[in-house]
């Protein structure tokens, strides 16, 4: 079915996991390559110059009109392009609804209809506690949707795709200031800045953290295969968002708690009925936060 077609699409080609994918695929395949991107939080500054990628400025809800003429050379499509903060979710619930079901489900049907291959990033929010952090947030639940979707094509047309959970990606390239910014990505932005590091109250939030270099490189892996399975990239050891920031060595600010807050990021094994493949990256986060403290 893909043996002929040239194309590789990934939606939110312009942002931090994106872009970073698009670096590793231009190295790895001969496929030429189209970002989807509304830069709602992608940058034109995270563009790679070259002659087998090229940049469409569009919503994902218009991916079919985005992408008529290419529709039957595209072989495969990575959709990270969604709306993906916890907090941040209900502030802009409209938003997070838009891109996320709306468009979603666009992307879904558009390689449904055109027979590609889809590779979609789901979250570790959408599994976590046993499946009861769902309907933690507005982002939790409209990616745990999203899932049951996907099983659901799955068993009524046979759709093909792979699922790769992602657990708090980080790195070089990162989002380090702003509504979307992450943890570590707020943690090394005020270090260089020589600020206390803020902390959401309590602390003891656990998170595994996965080095944006270890992430690509699982999605390659699972793009590779043609199992429509479920996959997560994680590391090995989780850490508590105090433990973290301590390994800075500066000043620690505490913030009120916050609306949507989880608590544990203990890994699956199973999701809707799924075996959940687990892969682990090699990069430590405890090398990774040295390196930057040395270089200061």
């Amino acid at each position: 079915m893909y043996k002929k077609k040239k194309l590789i699409v990934v939606t939110g080609g312009a942002g931090f996991v994106g872009s970073n994918l698009i670096k590793y695929l231009l190295k790895k395949t001969n496929f030429d390559i189209i970002s989807l991107d509304n830069y709602s939080t992608g940058k034109k500054i995270n563009h790679i110059k070259n002659n087998r990628v090229k940049y469409i400025n569009s919503h994902t809800k218009n991916i079919s009109k985005s992408l008529e003429k290419f529709k039957k050379n595209i072989h495969s499509l990575f959709h990270f392009g969604e709306f993906s903060r916890i907090y941040q979710s209900f502030l802009k619930m409209t938003d997070c609804i838009d891109s996320n079901t709306i468009g979603s489900n666009e992307v879904f049907n558009f390689c449904l209809t055109n027979k590609i291959k889809l590779i979609y990033s789901a979250t570790s929010a959408s599994i976590g506690n046993k499946g009861n952090d769902k309907n933690l947030s507005p982002y939790a639940f409209t990616k745990a949707k999203n899932l049951e979707l996907l099983e659901n094509l799955k068993k009524w047309f046979n759709f093909k795709f792979e699922i790769l959970y992602f657990y708090n990606v980080y790195g070089p390239g990162q989002i380090e200031t702003g509504p979307m910014s992450t943890v570590i990505g707020i943690f090394e932005n005020q270090f260089k800045k020589k600020l206390p590091l803020t902390v959401v109250r309590p602390g003891s939030q656990s998170r595994r953290f996965t080095h944006i270099n270890d992430t690509v490189q699982a999605c390659y892996y699972v793009w590779k295969k043609n199992q429509c399975n479920h996959y997560s990239i994680s590391n090995r050891k989780s850490y508590t968002i105090m433990e973290v920031a301590k390994l800075f060595n500066v000043k620690i600010k505490l913030l009120p708690t916050r609306k949507g807050e989880r608590y544990a990021s203990a890994l699956t094994s199973m999701n809707l009925s799924n075996k959940v493949h687990k892969l682990f990256g090699k990069i430590n986060l405890e090398d990774y936060v040295k390196n930057i403290v040395k270089n200061d």
